[in-house]
């Protein structure tokens, strides 16, 4: 690590960030199919994936024949994508976490590229090894899920923002720069409607007030007004709005309400629950021990400190300095970024911990420009080695420690050998229903491959076919069922299914591993 921003071998800059970002596809790719689908957040994600990719319903596909989509598609999508190259034609496990894998992956050397650009090759190094070692990062990215879709491209509409920004709003030629890089303002603004489209409104709304305040507090009123090109703006709400008119257009309005409603609306006002307005401190402090300790205090330092380390800016030249405006204007920009989105859903009334994991792109430029340009000179070469060492020693431990966390949180409530003996003996040309869960029905519905509605009222009046159930609704309803069968048990940790047979008889004696259940059941 050499500590210049403005080293001119770009070959080395160029292979630590390829090996770097080799080693974030490591941790997030391996063993990534390890663990069952067990999260109903994440198996419902599958379910709206299987559609697409066994089914082909690209713009509107619905959980269980029923249930609308709960985020806009482009998470999704990029797994329809991921499994035509493959050849893919039935979504796995690791097909599902592949989406996040990818945008992960790609989120760290978009995030090295930057910080290579303001900071240099070590600031880019850190910023990277930050993630790899950050719990949340790496877990999320081994998680199929949009968060991770989201947090790609929220960090992206940043970074394109940065890039457009003159770094001077008062030197001469500052008109003339923003226009030279109006490439950069329309990258912000595709990033932005592809933002809203893996995760709704949020995406574009968390980014656009943090670079508002950022131009407020930095005196950019002149630039402001500049930042409203037309194209962009139309550009950037043509991507964003596309597939909600799409929905409006094709008279898919319970998408819409579920979209604009429950999902945006109802998270933010509480209609789907509240958690405690202090529901973040631990995650903020705990979520990627030791580096989420330290990036309050990066926070403070880039929004509040006046002149960090003027003694050691007087040690070098201007040119080399690594608190130069342009630094510092970045690290600014990620700490009003991480506050805005930390205030933002404190207020929420619903939350949730992955909430935050937008934040971490722009926290590792933080911590990367706070390590470099902080400690006094002569020490700075010895905080950059220590804060990488540990950084490597934590990305070996998420190598090892999420894989294994990952298969032990799932290992008493996979539904994935349940639904197999299920599939075997009732037929996919069968009926299939579902009666009595308390529970989100997802994961089974993943493993089953096929839409199992659920039937409500008393049980006895379910129609003809095979009917699953907990085997404590079972013993609660049948004595109100008597015309019913049950012919399989189905007891894996802590799930404990019955399937029964409601009518005419159905060829199960030539499917191999079923359970004939006689007598009283347990």
């Amino acid at each position: 690590m050499s500590g210049d921003s403005d080293q001119p071998a770009k070959f080395p800059a160029i292979a630590g960030i390829i090996l770097v970002t080799i080693l974030v596809g490591v941790l997030t790719l391996h063993r990534i199919d390890a663990s069952d689908v067990c999260s109903g957040n994440e198996a419902v994600e599958g379910v709206f994936l299987q559609q697409m990719v066994e089914h082909g319903e690209l713009l509107f596909p619905k959980e269980n024949g029923i249930v609308p989509m709960y985020k806009p598609p482009l998470f999704h999508w990029t797994g329809v994508a991921i499994a035509r190259l493959r050849g893919i034609t039935r979504v796995t496990a690791a097909d599902l976490r592949a989406p996040s894998a990818l945008y992960a992956t790609a989120g760290a050397a978009l995030t090295m590229l930057f910080a290579y650009t303001i900071i240099g090759t070590e600031g880019a190094i850190l910023a990277g090894l930050t993630l790899a070692g950050s719990y949340q990062y790496i877990g999320q990215g081994r998680f199929g899920r949009v968060d991770m879709t989201l947090t790609f491209f929220e960090t992206l509409a940043l970074f394109a923002f940065f890039w457009w920004l003159p770094s001077d709003p008062y030197a001469a030629g500052a008109r003339a720069r923003v226009r030279a890089h109006l490439g950069a303002l329309y990258l912000m603004a595709i990033a932005m409607g592809l933002a809203v489209l893996a995760k709704g409104p949020v995406g574009a709304f968390l980014p656009l007030i943090s670079i508002l305040i950022f131009m407020i507090v930095t005196n950019r009123w002149r630039q402001m007004i500049t930042l409203l090109d037309p194209g962009a703006i139309i550009l950037g709400g043509t991507i964003a709005s596309a597939w909600y008119v799409a929905c409006y257009f094709a008279g898919r309005t319970e998408i819409l309400h579920r979209q604009l409603g429950s999902e945006n609306a109802g998270r933010f006002f509480g209609s789907l629950g509240a958690m405690a307005p202090w529901y973040y401190v631990k995650p903020i402090l705990l979520n990627s021990v030791p580096f989420s300790l330290l990036v309050p205090i990066a926070v403070a330092m880039a929004l509040f400190a006046t002149d960090c380390n003027s003694s050691a800016q007087a040690q070098e030249s201007t040119a080399k300095t690594l608190t130069a405006d342009l630094a510092r204007g970045s690290a600014r920009l990620f700490a009003i970024f991480w506050a805005v989105t930390i205030v933002f859903f404190s207020l929420s009334a619903y939350k949730r911990r992955s909430y935050l994991l937008p934040v971490w792109p722009g926290a590792a430029v933080l911590l990367a420009w706070w390590i470099l340009a902080i400690p006094p000179l002569k020490y700075r070469r010895a905080t950059a080695w220590t804060f990488g060492t540990i950084c490597c020693v934590l990305a070996a431990i998420n190598f090892f420690i999420l894989p294994s966390r990952e298969t032990a949180s799932c290992s008493d409530d996979s539904l994935r050998p349940a639904a197999s003996e299920i599939a075997r003996v009732a037929g996919p040309d069968e009926p299939l229903y579902l009666f009595g869960f308390s529970e989100e029905v997802a994961p089974l519905l993943f493993y089953l491959d096929r839409d199992a509605p659920v039937i409500t009222g008393r049980l006895g009046d379910a129609p003809p076919g095979y009917i699953v159930l907990p085997a404590s609704a079972w013993k609660t309803h049948a004595a109100e069922a008597p015309g019913l069968e049950p012919v399989l048990t189905s007891d894996h940790g802590s799930r404990h299914l019955i399937l029964l047979k409601h009518g005419k008889s159905y060829a199960m004696n030539s499917r191999p591993g079923f359970k004939r259940v006689t007598g009283r059941l347990p």
